[in-house]
Formats: C-alpha cells, sequence, structure tokens
C-alpha cells in the first residue's frame, strides 16, 4: 500500500495558503494560470459523468466548499459535467480555457482523448490537476485513490468471503470501462491477490461502467457457466454489482454468492445491510476533493504544491506527476457504523429504510 502522508502536512499547507491569501488581499486578480493574489480564483472543474452517485453528491460540493475556505470566500469554481461524452468533455474544455480559468482540474471520461483539452490548457498558461483518474497530456499534479490498493482490497474481501470454497467453482471478474485507466490499476491489484488462489471463469471490461452492461455481461457468464458454477464476483464498483445482483436473481441464483464494490453508494451500502452486496470500498471523497482544491487554489496563487505531495506517478505522456494518493478501506455488515456512517457520508436514517429495519438490528445500525 502506497503510505499517506496524513493531514498534518495538508492542515499545514492550508495554514500557509489562509497567511498567504491575506497577505496578498489587496493585489488584483491575476490573469489565467497566474491566478489572484486576493485569493479571487477561478477554477474550472470538470467531471465524467452523473451515472454514478458520488460525483454531484460528494466530489463538487466538497471542493467547493474547501475553495471558499482557502480563498476566504473569493474563489469561484466553474463546474461541467461531461454525461460521459468524451467529446462534449473536450468542449467544455476548451470553453473554460477561452474563459481564462486559473487552473483546470479534470475527471477525464476518457484519459486519452482529453489529453488534447491539457495541451490546449498548458499552452494558455493554465494549469492543470488530473483528478480521481490520471489524464494524459502535460498535466501539473493529480489526486486520486491508491487505485491498486483499492483493487487489492476487492480481491481480499472476495477471498475472505469464499473461504474454502475459492476453488470450489468459478469467480466472474466484471471490470470497468477501458476508457477510464483506474480499471486498469484496479484489475492489476484484484488480479494480484487473486491468482493462483481462484478460478476465474469469465472476465468482462464493463463499457462506460454502466450498470446494465454488467448485467447483460453477467447473464451471458451465467448462460456459459452454468449457475451454479459461479461462487463469486468480482464487480469493480457499486453500480455494476446493482446490475450483476439483478442478473443473477433474474437466474434464480440462491443464496447469492458474495460480490464486491466499490464507491460506498448508499444503494450499495444497503445492499451490503440486506446481504445482497458482500463489500464495498469506502474512498474518503472528502480527503480527495479537498487534496484537488488545495493543489489548484496553491497553483492558481503560484505556490509550490511540495508540502502535500506523497507520491510521484507516470502516464504514458507525462513522467514523474507530483501526486497525493489516499488510500480506501474495506466496507461490510460488520463496519458500516464506523466508515460511512462515522464518517458522516450517511446517517443511519438515510441506509435503513422500512424494508430494511430488521436487517439493520442484526447489524447494529439502529
Amino acid at each position: 500500500m502506497n503510505a499517506y502522508l496524513g493531514r498534518a502536512p495538508v492542515a499545514l499547507a492550508v495554514a500557509a495558503l489562509a497567511v498567504t491569501l491575506t497577505a496578498c488581499g489587496t493585489t488584483e486578480a491575476g490573469s489565467a494560470g497566474d491566478g489572484g493574489g486576493d485569493g479571487a480564483v477561478r477554477i474550472g472543474l470538470l467531471l465524467p459523468e452523473n451515472e454514478t452517485a458520488r460525483y454531484e453528491k460528494f466530489d463538487k460540493p466538497l471542493m467547493e466548499k474547501k475553495v471558499a475556505l482557502l480563498t476566504l470566500g473569493k474563489g469561484k469554481v466553474l463546474y461541467a459535467n461531461a454525461g460521459g461524452d468524451a467529446v462534449r468533455q473536450s468542449a467544455q474544455a476548451d470553453a473554460m480555457i477561452k474563459d481564462k480559468v486559473d487552473v483546470l482540474v479534470i475527471d477525464a471520461v476518457d484519459s486519452k482523448a482529453i489529453a488534447g483539452a491539457v495541451t490546449k490548457a498548458k499552452e494558455a498558461g493554465i494549469s492543470v490537476v488530473a483528478y480521481d483518474r490520471l489524464a494524459e497530456g502535460p498535466i501539473d499534479a493529480y489526486t486520486s485513490f491508491d487505485n491498486e490498493d483499492v483493487g487489492r482490497v476487492q480481491g481480499k474481501a472476495l477471498l475472505e468471503a469464499l473461504g474454502d470454497k475459492a476453488r470450489n467453482g468459478r469467480i466472474v471478474m466484471m471490470n470497468g470501462a477501458v476508457t477510464d485507466p483506474n480499471a486498469a490499476s484496479f484489475k492489476s491489484g484484484a488480479r494480484s491477490v487473486l491468482e493462483g488462489k481462484v478460478n476465474v471463469g469469465k472476465e468482462y471490461d464493463t463499457v462506460e461502467w454502466k450498470p446494465e452492461n454488467a448485467n447483460t455481461n453477467m447473464a451471458a457468464a451465467l448462460s456459459a457457466l452454468g449457475k451454479d458454477k459461479v461462487v463469486g464476483v468480482y464487480s469493480a464498483n457499486d453500480g455494476m454489482a446493482g446490475g450483476i445482483i439483478t442478473a443473477l436473481k433474474a437466474a434464480g441464483v440462491s443464496p447469492l454468492p458474495p460480490v464486491t464494490g466499490q464507491d460506498a453508494e448508499l444503494a450499495g451500502v444497503r445492499r451490503i445491510v440486506a446481504g445482497e452486496q458482500y463489500m464495498t470500498v469506502y474512498k474518503p471523497y472528502a480527503r480527495e476533493a479537498e487534496a484537488a482544491a488545495e493543489l489548484a487554489v496553491l497553483l492558481a496563487q503560484g505556490e509550490k504544491i511540495d508540502g502535500i505531495i506523497n507520491q510521484v506517478v507516470s502516464s504514458p505522456t507525462t513522467k514523474r506527476i507530483p501526486a497525493v494518493l489516499i488510500p480506501g478501506m474495506s466496507v461490510t455488515r460488520d463496519n458500516i457504523r464506523s466508515t460511512v456512517v462515522l464518517d458522516g457520508v450517511y446517517t443511519i436514517d438515510e441506509i435503513c429504510t422500512e424494508a430494511l429495519k430488521a436487517a439493520c438490528q442484526e447489524t447494529g445500525l439502529k
């Protein structure tokens, strides 16, 4: 696991930044790439899609809140969501470049397709932070979760759930979209744990991460392997896990085999409580969004970002990119209260619907 340096360096960077912004309170706002010395920075935030609940519910508001805090209320986040369309996202980036934002924060729909827009931004003097997914092109910094470790967490949880049944049948691997470089990291991490310990019957790269595509793939896997032969499913995220579980139920599979997930979506957490999904990976979005906001504001102000960097990564086009990588954690029925509830992601009332009240009592969610 890549080590995360903890909150202390971040806190110091925030304090130093607040001092800088206060001291420069009488300076006029700068042009694109220079930032405003008075804190009036303009940050373009490009998020990839709205199929996954996290982007609108967590990432966008968390980043807006942190930018406001760091700039004493003077910074502004300009937001666009690509709806899963890489061409649209490039057009959104072009519009923000034309509008002369100080920094672009990009969570790429397609890491390769966005490279042209990243290059245009750099040519216009606009710094670029790759967010959550490692975009190609001359980016200045990157923040995400330790994605290979996320895959390892998923793989370990699946092995734990299978126990001595791990070699008794076949597992299905439902990976994410090939256009998302994170999907390859999740897959690599999971395989490093699962190889030699399970038999993979079918494996899919799921187009656009869509639950309906995972549902179709799972139905095909059950038809090919036989519903009694599937002992577990590696699902790279919660949305796909929902589609997978629907396919398992439609095929009459009972009891359901353990199914993994990621993102701690409310629907996924509820399925875990119900005993339908075995686990998810909770990624503390606040830490990721806050790191991106800090990187963006520091870059906009022309400040050094060394104080919050904990890793150096490389993309196919750019070497030694400064990065902040954050570990995720496994969530099962045993620790929902001490993870997503304790962190304030969801309340017990949000999780425990009327239909789940009995299951919530079993898991200690009262």
